[in-house]
């Protein structure tokens, strides 16, 4: 087990250091793999429908031209430097459904879970099955002691996926980001690598 100041990715090669690559992940319906700029086209469609901005917190809308390109460009980057592993979540013909990551915080091996996903496939477990993927990823190989999430208090779709992988609740932070010009309750959800996870469907 890597001790806390470690950071999570780095393996030795030769006389080296290498970050290792992000690995693509696979679900009985899904394939979770890195971003290319052959998505960009497919992020902006889906994640610039007011019904995924409005529910999300980093989202911008409008999604202007060029900022699902700067968005991909920036993953590789922020993963090497260990703070970002940010997957596609795709059909196996790589068909952009959404995305979904882990903002990672290597000193506390604890990291924050997020996802989005196109409005054409809300209600289809997609959501869940990839969450359950990443949680994997993230305790068994990333070695994370904490995973957590959060979500608005008016989203209770993305509470429910939280609860389906085996996250409990862990609060409600009362009027605690600011959104749309006004302010929004945020539900935090977390869970432990020692907690009990679902079976993966």
């Amino acid at each position: 087990m890597l001790p806390p100041s470690a950071g999570l990715f780095v393996a030795k090669e030769g006389n080296g250091v290498r970050v290792a690559e992000l690995p693509a992940l696979r679900t009985a319906r899904l394939v979770l793999r890195p971003f290319t700029m052959a998505d960009a086209a497919a992020v902006q469609r889906l994640a610039g429908a007011s019904e995924v901005a409005s529910t999300t917190l980093n989202i911008p809308h409008p999604y202007e031209d060029g900022m699902a390109e700067a968005w991909i460009a920036s993953h590789a980057p922020a993963f090497t430097r260990n703070e970002l592993a940010v997957l596609a979540i795709s059909f196996p013909d790589r068909a952009l459904i959404g995305a979904i990551s882990l903002r990672l915080e290597p000193l506390h091996r604890r990291a924050e879970l997020g996802y989005w996903v196109g409005v054409p496939f809300w209600g289809q477990g997609y959501a869940t099955e990839a969450a359950q993927a990443v949680l994997a990823f993230g305790f068994e190989t990333l070695g994370l002691n904490r995973i957590y999430a959060t979500h608005l208090l008016r989203n209770p779709a993305s509470g429910r996926v939280m609860e389906k992988i085996g996250m409990r609740c862990e609060g409600t932070n009362r009027q605690h980001v600011w959104k749309d010009d006004r302010f929004e309750d945020l539900v935090r959800y977390a869970i432990l690598s020692c907690d009990p996870r679902p079976p993966s469907p």
